[in-house]
C-alpha cells in the first residue's frame, strides 16, 4: 500500500481523537441521551415554547456528534480497504478518494468546532440598514435580506421577520429577521458590518454606475436562562404607528414599539406583531440580544489587546465588496476569500465559503 496514503489515514485518526476530545464528544452523547429522555416524558408539550428549545438544542448536539460518529466509524474500515487494496491493486484510486474524502469531511468539522464562543450555538437576531447610496442603498438592503434568508433555508434554518420598514420608492430603510438552527450566531456574527455594492443603477436613467450600502447588525438570541441586566428605568419605551403592508389595524393603531436603552444609545424596534403587546415582548427580546452582543464585543476587545491579528468586526467597518460591474466578483476585504459569481453569493450556495473564511482568520488558521 502507498506510504503516503498509510500517513494520511494516520494522520486522520490522530485528528479525529484530538477533534472529539475538543468537542466533548463523550459530554455531548450524554446530553443527547438526557434531552431524549426528558422529550419522553408526559408533559413535555405542555409549554410549547420550552419544547422547542429543547428540540433546537437536540438538533444542535446531533450536528456535532452525527457526523463525528459516521466519521470515526468510516475511519475505522480504512483498514480493511487497505487490505484489499493489498490483495487487488485496482483497489488503490477507491481507498485513495475515500482517504480524500475523509480529510475534507474532518475539515468541515473542525470548523465547526472554532464555533466555541459563549453564545455561538444560539440563534442570531440579524439586521439590515439602508445606508449611503439613496434608493440603490434601500434596494440593496433587501436584496441583502434575501440572501441571508436563502442561505437560512437551504441551512434548514427557521426564520421569523421581526421588523421591516420598506422605503417609498424600492426596497427597505431596515429589517430585522431571526434565523434560528444549530450555531446560526456563530456563523453568522461575522457579517457584522458595511457591505459595498457597485452596479450600474436600474434607478438611475442615465445608467450611471453607482455605489451603494448597507450595514448589518447580528445579536445571539438568547432565552431567559441567561442573565442580562437591564434596568427598566434606563430604557425608554416609543410606540408610533406601524408603517407598509399589514391591513386597516396596523395603520390606524400605534402598534410600533421602539426601545431605547439610555446608557449605551442602544435601539431597538418592532412593528410586525398583531399588538403592542407581542412588539414590546418581541423588542425586549432584541434588546436584550444587543446587550449580550454588546457584552460579547467588551471581552473581544480584551481578547484584542493581547492579540493583535484579531479580524476587525465593528459596526462601521466596511467588510465586503459585491460588484456587477464592470464584472461579477464579491470579495471579502478581511479574509481576501473571493467568488466569481455575484448571483451564486446573493442566492446564498456560495455565502457559506465567507463564514467560513472569517472563522479561520478568527481563529488563526489562515
Amino acid at each position: 500500500m502507498d506510504a503516503e496514503l498509510v500517513q494520511r489515514s494516520k494522520e486522520i485518526r490522530q485528528r479525529l481523537t484530538q477533534l472529539g476530545d475538543s468537542l466533548d464528544h463523550a459530554g455531548k452523547i450524554d446530553q443527547i441521551k438526557a434531552i431524549e429522555l426528558k422529550m419522553g416524558e408526559p408533559g413535555f408539550w405542555d409549554d410549547n415554547e420550552s419544547a422547542q428549545k429543547v428540540i433546537m438544542d437536540l438538533k444542535g448536539l446531533k450536528a456535532i456528534v452525527s457526523p463525528l460518529d459516521e466519521l470515526t466509524s468510516s475511519a475505522g474500515d480504512l483498514d480493511a480497504l487497505f487490505e484489499m487494496a493489498d490483495e487487488d491493486e485496482s483497489m488503490v484510486g477507491e481507498v485513495s478518494g475515500e482517504v480524500a474524502r475523509l480529510e475534507k469531511v474532518l475539515d468541515d468539522l473542525e470548523l465547526k468546532a472554532l464555533l466555541s464562543g459563549p453564545n455561538d450555538s444560539a440563534g442570531a437576531i440579524l439586521t439590515v440598514n439602508a445606508r449611503d447610496g439613496g434608493t440603490d442603498a434601500n434596494d440593496w438592503a433587501d436584496m441583502m435580506l434575501r440572501m441571508y434568508s436563502a442561505w437560512a433555508v437551504a441551512s434548514e434554518y427557521k426564520i421569523e421577520l421581526l421588523d421591516r420598514q420598506e422605503n417609498e420608492e424600492a426596497g427597505i430603510n431596515h429589517a430585522s429577521i431571526a434565523i434560528r438552527g444549530p450555531m446560526a450566531y456563530g456563523y453568522l456574527k461575522g457579517e457584522e458590518g458595511m457591505h459595498r455594492l457597485v452596479r450600474i443603477s436600474p434607478f438611475n436613467s442615465e445608467g450611471k454606475r453607482q455605489t451603494s450600502f448597507a450595514a448589518v447588525s447580528v445579536s445571539p438570541e438568547i432565552d431567559d436562562s441567561i442573565e442580562i441586566e437591564i434596568e427598566e428605568k434606563d430604557v425608554r419605551v416609543d410606540t408610533y404607528r406601524a408603517s407598509g403592508a399589514g391591513g386597516q389595524h396596523v395603520n390606524k393603531t400605534d402598534s410600533a414599539i421602539r426601545l431605547t436603552h439610555i446608557p449605551t444609545d442602544t435601539v431597538v424596534q418592532c412593528q410586525n406583531q398583531r399588538s403592542q403587546h407581542q412588539n414590546k415582548a418581541t423588542a425586549w427580546k432584541m434588546l436584550r440580544a444587543k446587550m449580550a452582543r454588546r457584552e460579547e464585543e467588551l471581552r473581544e476587545a480584551e481578547d484584542a489587546k493581547k492579540h493583535e491579528t484579531r479580524a476587525r468586526t465593528g459596526f462601521g467597518s466596511q467588510i465586503r465588496n459585491y460588484f456587477l460591474h464592470p464584472d461579477q466578483r464579491v470579495k471579502d476585504a478581511r479574509t481576501g476569500h473571493y467568488v466569481g459569481s455575484f448571483n451564486s453569493v446573493m442566492d446564498g450556495s456560495e455565502l457559506q465559503g465567507f463564514f467560513d473564511a472569517f472563522l479561520r482568520l478568527k481563529a488563526g488558521k489562515v
